[in-house]
């Protein structure tokens, strides 16, 4: 249980801070700025949520995406111990897996495409472009904590949850497809406007 009763403490002004396991770390630990990223992340998501107009069931998934990125934050923020004192909130394969089955859901029906799409469209649809991109930047200061920390079962950093974000931004994208409707897609035109070079199609 998590109790909030007071949020200003004043502990971090020194400029460290404390991880899920109580260990104290700066706050430019690549441990903070993963968790950090994945929160930030998780509030684009919310502004999408808030702008309304989604698809139920895609508001229904995000809703437990929502809930479920608490959880990444916290594995990002729990260090591996081969004999922890108490069980650690830690993504797991099953839940990755779950992001797959909603990848291949939201993607039947949808036209194979063949170049990239350009952001926009609806409000809620680019804004889960806008997520799309800040789930990647998550995705990759996780890894940069792998390359810190490693993933070794003391002090390492669990790949379920790098993995989860990988995935997501997979299927944030399908969502900006499944909320914005591909009859009006723009599709991205390598080069724009210059001139061919000779024998392209």
């Amino acid at each position: 249980m998590v109790t909030l009763s007071k949020i200003y403490t004043r502990t971090g002004d020194a400029g460290s801070t404390r991880l899920s396991d109580n260990s104290e770390v700066r706050k430019t630990d690549l441990r903070v700025e993963a968790y950090g990223q994945v929160d930030e992340a998780n509030a684009t998501i919310g502004v999408a949520l808030a702008i309304g107009g989604l698809p139920p069931r895609v508001v229904e998934m995000l809703q437990l995406i929502s809930n479920e990125l608490f959880d990444v934050g916290a594995d990002l923020s729990t260090p591996l111990h081969p004999a922890p004192a108490w069980p650690p909130l830690r993504i797991e394969q099953s839940s990755v897996e779950r992001l797959e089955g909603f990848c291949d859901e939201l993607q039947e029906g949808l036209p194979v495409l063949r170049s990239f799409i350009l952001p926009g469209g609806t409000h809620a649809g680019a804004q889960l472009h806008v997520a799309r991109t800040v789930t990647r930047r998550a995705e990759r200061a996780a890894w940069r904590c792998v390359e810190e920390h490693g993933t070794d079962p003391e002090g390492g950093v669990n790949m379920a949850a790098v993995t989860y974000l990988n995935r997501l931004s997979d299927l944030l994208f399908i969502m900006s497809r499944a909320a914005n409707g591909t009859d009006g897609e723009i599709l991205w035109v390598p080069g724009t406007d210059r001139e061919k070079p000779e024998g392209a199609r």
